[in-house]
């Protein structure tokens, strides 16, 4: 179970619409919203991965805090939410570290994992594995093993592996539904607007190849309250605002009906498996 840590203004499907400078202009909402998460996750006691945006770290320590006391995982989503693959090496290495200070001097511990914003990591950031390795992290959730026109690795594996024949590091893609040749997302906006019932099919094929499934979402999903963006196109407002009011009881019924852990607790698991 993993939690993408941002605010309703730093997703990518207002990218264009709004400008990151007038970011702490707008109404935040991350703190009330993840503190709803951290509250529906005691409910049920599952413990889950939050990958963070250092953005949000640096402003917000308490929360980060919280999110650790509770004893949830701590990973980094990189600083400010900006794609993998609109950056070079060099901005990736700073982007890295920036977000990581952060990150862990509001938590009080090592981060090891890592989440590119909307997956993106791909065939076009060749370099992307090999700094993480280079910046000791022992994991990465940043693929998307399918077709889409955001994002997407269509030939990527659908689970756990290697991406370095040198190194240790651990790709673990989010998890996709298999129909035939085709995939079909299952986590965030996805798991929002089609059926729950296509997110349990995927966990239990996941499963049935002894595999643990990778589901994310984000705090402002179970936020149907928060401010609407005039300016955003059509299909990013979809995207965005669609069945925001279902999403929290859509989450109750899918923890209730399977078993859920930290990222890090499964890396551990598949990372036996691949030695």
């Amino acid at each position: 179970m993993s939690v993408d840590v941002e605010d309703w203004f730093q997703v990518g499907a207002f990218e264009t619409v709004i400008d990151k400078a007038d970011w702490d202009g707008l109404q935040p909402r991350v703190e009330a919203n993840t503190d709803a998460v951290l509250a529906l996750f005691a409910e049920s006691g599952v413990h889950a991965t939050f990958f963070t945006l250092g953005w949000v770290a640096h402003r917000y320590p308490a929360l980060i805090r919280r999110i650790v006391d509770a004893g949830h995982e701590i990973a980094s989503h990189g600083w400010d939410h900006q794609r993998v693959f609109t950056m070079d090496a060099g901005l990736f290495r700073a982007d890295l570290a920036r977000a990581r200070a952060a990150i862990e001097d509001a938590a009080g511990q090592r981060v090891t994992g890592y989440r590119a914003p909307s997956f993106s990591i791909d065939q076009r950031t060749p370099w992307a594995h090999a700094m993480l390795a280079e910046e000791d992290y022992a994991y990465s959730s940043s693929v998307a093993p399918l077709a889409h026109d955001h994002y997407g690795w269509r030939d990527a594996p659908r689970f756990a592996f290697r991406p370095l024949p040198d190194s240790a590091l651990l790709e673990v893609p989010v998890t996709v539904a298999q129909f035939g040749t085709r995939r079909v997302a299952t986590g965030g906006g996805f798991f929002r607007l089609l059926p729950a019932a296509l997110m349990d099919f995927a966990v239990r094929q996941v499963n049935a190849a002894d595999h643990p499934a990778m589901f994310y979402f984000h705090p402002w999903e179970i936020d149907p309250a928060q401010p609407r963006v005039a300016a955003a196109p059509l299909r990013s407002k979809i995207r965005h605002y669609s069945r925001l009011g279902a999403m929290a009881g859509k989450l109750r019924g899918l923890i209730g009906r399977h078993d859920w852990g930290r990222v890090d607790a499964a890396v551990a698991v598949e990372a036996g498996r691949l030695r």
